[in-house]
């Protein structure tokens, strides 16, 4: 009788528990997955805190693939409409949802349920409230000044006629597509916020990965579109770019129910999934893994693991070191320079919001999912409204309960400052740019979260040198944000899974689709969904 065949899957994220459910969903592979710390869904885990629940950087639940629209959809189903059945509407396919409890539970009553929510961000500069992205309005206007207003459209106007080629750096993507004028008030600080490094220094890719599609041209025909048709009722807007999405899903009690779904459902299918363990060996044979080594981190004890199959969402640059095999210096050298951003988030319970809505001064808390906070006096680069993602984070909706966001290094002061000092710089922070009252404060906590953002400057100019090695390793799948230093979405992040288990069914051992994977690219998917 053949030895059944097996896989180990390094980190519990949402690219290694894509692929896992994915060998025992379609294959006879058994998988291991093994995770560093306590907890399941990596960055898109749900926090709780004295009965509140934190969405560390939010995860719209949306996808220009059907693959993954899908697959969200089985797991957790949508919920049932006031009206009784409705349809979402993605890729021109069209998905009628059932309003009966089976199919779309009301979650009211029930936990396992995607919620339909509005999107709405804001950009906060000089005190004031910006529509993101920026609209053409009377308001916007008025708000900005006719000289910057003049500046802006004239620089713009510049840039069209003259894009700068070859276009290397992120400034010079954000010029071509905005203007310099629209860059340096809108864009310039924010990013240098959350990367710690001018903009010049920062690689062009960066922008193709993340708002390659997005254009004051696009964003002027959207809101064109939205003021004759109206918003869109359409879950998935295929024809919209990720930035300018209205409607999305998301799990009633924060993006890590889903994964704590999935979790269960792996273990109940017969794999296998081990918490507190750190690989930190992999013996190889030529270019295949044999078995990784790994250590508890509470107890200490050691074992090694043989198997098939290795699939790894463990930064690079930990990874390259865990092999036991003779790697050119270059590709060594390249991966321990990779550089990471770290995050931090404060969260803070209010009374209220000191901050109002135009439109509405009566109201305890902003309508935003997020807010950007564009003001240069202040390190906190985002508000989250948790509220707003989902009224079931919030352990008393009387009360209003934010994220605060800071991006850093480990190495940074402000990582370094106890939760007491962090939680007291944040509010000084809210307090000096008007958003909060510290009176109003019921209580607070601080989640650090290292390694949060692959970066795309320093020694990533030289990334293919380690791409082209470790790909040679023909049993061995990079899959996920860190396990591919790219900064993924989440639907991406599962995409690099589930082709990496495609290959495996078709006995592809190359890697560059892998790699060709981009999350604003069409997603190209074979007729039988594989």
């Amino acid at each position: 009788m053949a030895t059944k065949r097996k896989a180990l899957i390094i980190g519990a994220g949402p690219a290694g528990l894509t692929a896992a459910f994915e060998l025992l969903k379609r294959t006879d592979i058994t998988p291991t997955v093994l995770e560093k710390s306590q907890e399941i869904g990596g960055i898109s885990r749900t926090v709780r805190y004295k009965g509140n629940r934190i969405d560390i950087g939010g995860h719209r639940f949306f996808s220009k693939s059907d693959r993954v629209m899908n697959w969200w959809m089985e797991v957790m189903p949508v919920e049932k409409s006031g009206g009784g059945s409705f349809q979402i509407t993605y890729q021109n396919q069209t998905r009628a949802i059932d309003a009966k409890p089976a199919v779309a539970p009301d979650p009211v009553h029930e936990d396992r349920v995607m919620l339909v929510r509005s999107r709405k961000s804001r950009i906060y500069f000089l005190r004031r409230f910006f529509e993101y992205p920026i609209q053409l309005t009377g308001d916007t206007l008025a708000k900005l000044g006719v000289a910057r207003t003049i500046r802006i459209g004239v620089s713009y106007m510049q840039a069209m006629a003259s894009q700068i080629k070859p276009e290397k750096s992120l400034e010079q993507f954000l010029v071509n597509r905005f203007g310099r004028e629209l860059y340096n008030t809108f864009f310039k600080s924010y990013t240098e916020k959350v990367w710690g490094v001018p903009c010049d220094q920062i690689s062009a890719e960066w922008g193709a990965q993340r708002i390659k599609g997005l254009s004051i041209t696009k964003a002027i025909s959207h809101f064109l579109k939205k003021a004759f048709q109206g918003s869109s009722k359409e879950i998935n807007q295929k024809g919209t770019e990720t930035s300018l999405i209205e409607r999305f899903l998301y799990p009633k009690l924060g993006p890590g129910q889903l994964w704590e779904y999935i979790a269960d459902d792996i273990v109940a299918k017969g794999g296998q999934l081990d918490k507190g363990w750190t690989v930190d060996e992999l013996t190889t044979d030529g270019f295949r893994i044999v078995s990784a080594g790994m250590v508890h981190e509470e107890t200490g004890e050691r074992r090694v693991v043989e198997a098939d199959y290795f699939f790894s969402t463990m930064p690079i640059k930990e990874l390259m070191r865990c092999l036991r095999a003779p790697v050119p210096a270059n590709v060594l050298e390249v991966s321990d320079n990779l550089q990471y951003r770290d995050f931090i988030t404060v969260g803070v319970l209010l009374k209220r919001m000191k901050v109002k809505d135009e439109s509405d001064t009566s109201a305890k808390l902003l309508r935003d999912n997020w807010v950007y906070i564009q003001e240069p006096d202040v390190l906190v680069g985002r508000m989250q409204i948790f509220n707003n993602w989902s009224p079931y984070l919030v352990a008393d909706p009387e009360n209003v309960w934010i994220g605060l966001e800071y991006f850093c290094y480990e190495t940074d002061d402000l990582w370094k400052k106890t939760d007491a000092d962090m939680i007291d710089f944040a509010t000084r922070e809210m307090e000096k740019i008007g958003i909060i009252d510290r009176a109003d404060i019921l209580d607070a906590c601080v989640i650090r979260v290292p390694k949060t953002y692959p970066a795309y400057f320093g020694a990533y100019e030289r990334f293919g040198e380690v791409k082209s090695y470790i790909s040679q390793f023909e049993n061995l799948f990079l899959v996920g944000r860190n396990g591919m230093h790219k900064y993924n979405n989440q639907d991406h992040s599962m995409l690099t899974a589930m082709t990496a288990v495609d290959n495996i069914i078709a006995g592809k051992t190359d890697k560059t689709n892998l790699w060709d994977l981009n999350t604003e690219m069409e997603y190209h998917e074979s007729k039988d969904g594989k």
